[in-house]
């Protein structure tokens, strides 16, 4: 709980990224006129928003360019993304074995959303690596299929994996073994997958990383407080 907290509280720092230049349809007075820096060559203006207490500037289209932060991803933005791949899909696979082995039916409705939400997440992670492939060509994700958790990653290195031996004792279970095993496994999984968001928030450049790490640490931290509640 206090870990989720914490990385919470981190976020505004983290999230903050250099203010959003909002390119307008004109810039007009209120008698009409096109401002003192608005553009007189059918080009619109950008204005951009200035700091508490400041006044928002009217710059050219080549100065907003110019002023534009570099979100360029760097290699905490890699780690993350093809870190978070493998994450998502060992909870897939756990998720998946719910609705035949759970007896409550607030753990398999837990595991769909899980399933629900993570889905998507990996195909938006999947489509950014492609527009962002790592240097060298290191942006295997592995396992076939997308939802094995098994690929050629080393899951010692993500917080919160499960280990082979704890997946075939969930597999093996059933009933009120089962969903207590679960609950502790997937709350494990949550917290380590908040570690990682946490990394990539302090460390990463991307605005679009950024966004992905701070939807999960939103998401999970919600689902963490339910799994401690059924447990």
């Amino acid at each position: 709980m206090d870990m989720a907290k914490g990385l919470l509280r981190g976020l505004a720092g983290a999230a903050v990224v250099s203010a959003t230049l909002l390119a307008l349809a004109g810039c007009q007075d209120d008698d009409g006129k096109t401002g003192a820096n608005g553009a007189k060559d059918g080009r619109n203006p950008v204005i951009a928003p200035g700091k508490p207490g400041e006044r928002a500037r009217t710059l050219s289209p080549e100065q907003a360019a110019r002023e534009r932060p570099d979100d360029t991803p760097n290699a905490a933005d890699q780690t993350y993304v093809r870190g978070m791949i493998e994450h998502h899909r060992q909870a897939l696979t756990m998720s998946a074995l719910a609705p035949d082995r759970a007896s409550a039916e607030a753990v398999k409705g837990l595991a769909e959303r899980i399933a629900a939400a993570q889905k998507p997440e990996i195909g938006a992670m999947e489509r950014w690596l492609a527009r962002y492939p790592a240097p060298g060509g290191a942006g295997a994700t592995g396992g076939a299929g997308g939802t094995g958790g098994t690929g050629g990653h080393d899951h010692g290195a993500m917080p919160g994996m499960a280990t082979e031996q704890q997946l075939k004792e969930l597999a093996d279970a059933k009933g009120a073994d089962f969903d207590r095993l679960f609950l502790k496994l997937m709350t494990a999984h949550h917290e380590g997958a908040l570690k990682m968001a946490g990394q990539a928030l302090a460390g990463g450049n991307n605005v679009a990383v950024e966004e992905m790490a701070t939807e999960v640490v939103a998401t999970q931290t919600a689902e963490i407080h339910r799994m401690r509640a059924l447990g």
